[in-house]
């Protein structure tokens, strides 16, 4: 089971009344349980699969009625900032190494692409690229903290 399907999983108990799914694979197991507020929890008791870092998408326009759903980044409602949201559930970091600088600062100008942040979950490193070209306004969360799946980390204001 892939990362990609695994996020499906979460996506489909989540529109659901499930309480708790639990799949099981030759040396992988996973399982989802759903909360009273809508948070996801994966806990997995496997050797690290190998996964492609992902990276967080823009939102759409408000203009674009038409265009498909892109869940890693909303934009704000008053300010028209762009808030850019955890695809993952994991450790988050700033720096790529301890004794590196901050991968991104509040004033710094990104491009799609751009490396924002790590995000350690199960062992493995991934880097979040930017999906938007603009300017960070706001990191929302601190070094070295736990960030949930859809966990707003930072407020980008668009270019």
């Amino acid at each position: 089971m892939d990362f990609k399907q695994i996020q499906e999983l979460i996506k489909m108990v989540n529109k659901s009344n499930i309480g708790e799914v639990t799949i099981e694979q030759k040396d992988f197991k996973v399982t989802v349980k759903q909360k009273e507020e809508p948070v996801q929890h994966v806990v997995a008791a496997a050797p690290a699969m190998a996964a492609a870092p992902v990276a967080p998408v823009a939102a759409a326009p408000a203009t674009s009625a038409a265009a498909p759903e892109k869940p890693k980044a909303a934009p704000a409602t008053a300010d028209n900032l762009i808030t850019i949201k955890s695809p993952m559930i994991g450790t988050f970091y700033r720096k790529s190494s301890p004794d590196k600088p901050n991968l991104v600062d509040v004033g710094s100008d990104i491009a799609p692409g751009s490396v924002l942040c790590i995000i350690e979950a199960m062992k493995l490193f991934n880097e979040i690229e930017s999906e938007v070209k603009g300017r960070i306004v706001k990191v929302l969360v601190d070094d070295a903290s736990p960030v949930e799946y859809d966990q707003p980390l930072f407020l980008v204001e668009p270019a």
